[in-house]
């Protein structure tokens, strides 16, 4: 166990707040630690002698305890979790409501019992919270109506309703916990302490949970990342709309909604993300009690047409694949089966198929080494005995050792077979997608422990230069650079074209003359951020025509916007982009998960396609690489219909390197690269374009 195993085994459990009152919360705590706790229960109240026959101590230093809850009102919550600390109670679970939850008064009285835990090191709870249970020592300090079963799942959630509403419906399907965690209002422990200490817990199978938002989410990340080597995480994470999305000026800031970094933070650290309680507690089982697939391809074996289809539909909707049979696995089944079953994938072994068939295809399908699991599905006849196919489901698993998920059919008829497959830890589902999905999670969790995390590279960069460029916005009016900071992306080594800023025609002429070949022509405003549109970008201006090119963009912009801020015109090398491939790379930094990096196809076609991929920075090479793979228009940069590939390695080092400097700088708000054109001889960033908070420099 790790540090906050006295959390959840404590010997004495002090009740701060403790009455006899009838429906009252103090008293729906006693009667359940007094149910079922293994250790000694001290009720903490200087108006009562005792509570519930137990004797009655005036203030917590006298308890001797080293778990306080507390339950007395929020203006004296704060001073009984600091008489705690003085006593040297380490764990505190504080019940109480009326802290950030309720307004301004009551975020300061949070802020101060944050104080006063950090000055007594405390591992607290809440506030807020419903409580918390450990079944390893039979604690339920909770208000909650029910206490859980004895298993290997420890679930954490933001909302206490939901923690009573699922061991209500747990205890009915027989579904046990090892602890229960109300988080509460997250003061001081949150997600990522219990994911650890249940890591670190040898009883603990699977964590389970209910999020509303993670604060901190590079740590969530870094924590579970580490945890998920060998304990499996599902979470279920509300709010999935982009309702709460800051406002955004970049593309990428268009593009990434509310829920894109949570999506991607969660990926990157290995959870797995339900989309329904169901799912949770499906996978939950699935994950807690059968092998690890050594490959993803299924075999499902039926003696029923329709639910071997919707079972083989769902396959496809998964990340699983079909299992294809060994030809000596086609002869064997032909040689057992009858001539109207089908011994391909999904085997049919007919609705007239006793257990002997049943079980010998099923055995059959196992032996192939092209199956890494399988689906067992039947509906009742009269002629086949459940709870035999199930005996038999069990043995060959294991004798197999392959995961196996069950979909017996039916109602009271499934329940002996039902009783057996869940002592043998295999779930049993009445709906054949969800017995697909539960081995899709187990497949998934193959792949996320089998995991290997880099370090990110550390590249030689010029960070004092990039200082005195981000602070060009300090003192203006607008906190936006757009390419007069391109000197920005040469200071952390992001190759840029050839070019300069001017403020006159005549020192437009003079750069231009020094670039071989025709320039490229840029509107510079802070004010105006798609110079396209208004006709401020020239492109393939030749030396001749350099003058007048000049003036034309500073009267468009002064036509568009007469107030804007104009601070000259970008003369600049021409790429060529017919023989590249137009990318974007980008960044909008996210409230709880920070630098948020985006990578897609480019150019005009960024927010019409929306062909991107994200990742939380920093981002080591591999993870760099991976974006680069995962985009749908990812063939045209290895060369599709005969073009020569792109420099990828060139792009994947750009990524790492914008990584770098957003995450060196967390002024940077949003950042767009577009387009980094990306061709056989490198990348180019040829346009930039920032937000940046000037305070933070």
């Amino acid at each position: 166990m790790g540090e906050l195993s006295e959390l959840f085994a404590p010997e004495t459990v002090a009740v701060v707040g403790a009455t006899e009152r009838e429906g009252s919360v103090g008293r729906a705590i006693m009667d359940n630690l007094v149910a079922d706790f293994d250790g000694t229960v001290v009720p903490v109240n200087p108006n009562y002698d005792e509570v519930l026959g137990i004797p009655c101590v005036s203030d917590i230093g006298a308890a001797d305890a080293d778990l306080a809850v507390v339950v007395v009102p929020p203006k004296i919550a704060v001073e009984a979790v600091r008489q705690a600390g003085e006593s040297g109670v380490r764990n505190v679970v504080v019940i109480t409501a009326g802290f950030g939850e309720t307004g301004s008064e009551g975020a300061a009285r949070e802020r101060e019992l944050r104080e006063v835990a950090e000055q007594y090191d405390l591992n607290l709870v809440g506030p807020n919270s419903l409580g918390i249970m450990s079944t390893g020592v039979d604690m339920n300090a909770t208000f909650g109506p029910e206490n859980a079963q004895p298993g290997g799942m420890s679930f954490m959630s933001q909302s206490g309703a939901f923690i009573t509403a699922v061991l209500d419906w747990a205890n009915d399907q027989d579904i046990g916990f090892r602890d229960v965690v109300s988080l509460g209002n997250k003061a001081v422990l949150d997600e990522a302490d219990f994911v650890r200490e249940w890591g670190d817990d040898p009883e603990t199978d699977v964590v389970i949970g209910y999020l509303e938002g993670i604060e901190e989410g590079r740590e969530f990340i870094d924590a579970a990342r580490e945890v998920t080597q060998d304990t499996p995480i599902v979470l279920v994470k509300s709010g999935r709309t982009d309702a709460g999305a800051q406002a955004a000026s970049s593309h990428t800031g268009t593009i990434a909604g509310s829920d894109e970094a949570y999506e991607t933070g969660l990926e990157q650290a290995g959870v797995i993300r339900a989309e329904s309680v169901q799912e949770l507690f499906d996978s939950a089982q699935m994950l807690g009690s059968q092998p690890l697939p050594e490959q993803d391809d299924v075999a499902i074996i039926t003696n029923a047409g329709g639910p071997g289809v919707m079972a083989t539909d769902a396959v496809g909707d998964s990340g699983l694949s079909m299992a294809s049979f060994s030809d000596e696995t086609l002869d064997t089944f032909s040689e057992n089966l009858p001539a109207e079953g089908n011994i391909y994938n999904p085997v049919d072994v007919v609705g007239d198929a006793g257990n002997d068939r049943f079980r010998n295809a099923l055995e059959i399908a196992l032996d192939d080494e092209n199956v890494g699991c399988a689906v067992v599905l039947s509906a009742p006849t009269a002629v086949l005995d459940y709870a035999q196919l199930a005996r038999d489901t069990v043995e060959l698993s294991e004798e197999f050792d392959k995961p196996v998920a069950a979909c017996f059919m039916g109602g009271q008829r499934v329940e002996p077979a039902a009783e057996v497959l869940k002592d043998a830890g295999i779930p049993n589902y009445f709906d054949p997608a969800r017995a697909v999905d539960s081995l899709d999670a187990l497949s998934e969790y193959a792949d996320i422990s089998a995991r290997e995390y880099d370090e990110p590279t550390e590249f030689d960069v010029d960070r004092e230069a990039a200082h005195e460029i981000l602070s060009a916005v300090k003192g203006r009016g607008d906190n936006r650079l757009g390419v007069e900071a391109m000197d920005l992306l040469d200071a952390y080594g992001i190759p840029t074209p050839h070019g300069e800023i001017v403020d006159s025609a005549t020192d437009a002429e003079a750069i231009a003359a020094d670039i071989e070949g025709d320039v490229v022509m840029k509107i510079v405003s802070p004010d105006i951020l798609h110079k396209s549109d208004i006709g401020g970008v020239k492109v393939g201006v030749s030396d001749d025509d350099v003058y007048d090119a000049y003036e034309d963009l500073i009267t468009r912009a002064r036509n568009y916007q007469p107030d804007a801020e104009i601070i000259g015109v970008q003369v600049q090398e021409m790429v060529d982009l017919d023989s590249g491939v137009e990318t974007i790379v980008g960044m909008n930094r996210d409230p709880q998960f920070g630098p948020l990096l985006l990578f897609g196809l480019g150019g005009i076609f960024v927010e019409i396609l929306e062909d991107t991929t994200f990742r939380v920075a920093p981002v080591a090479e591999s993870e760099a690489k991976e974006m680069t793979e995962e985009i749908d228009s990812a063939p045209l940069l290895r060369g599709a219909r005969g073009r020569d590939p792109a420099d990828v390695p060139a792009v994947v080092e750009t990524i790492q390197r914008l990584s770098q400097l957003v995450t060196d700088f967390p002024a940077i708000l949003e950042l767009d690269i577009n387009p980094l054109v990306a061709t056989p001889d490198g990348v180019q960033a040829v346009d930039v374009r920032l937000t940046v908070d000037p305070d933070q420099l």
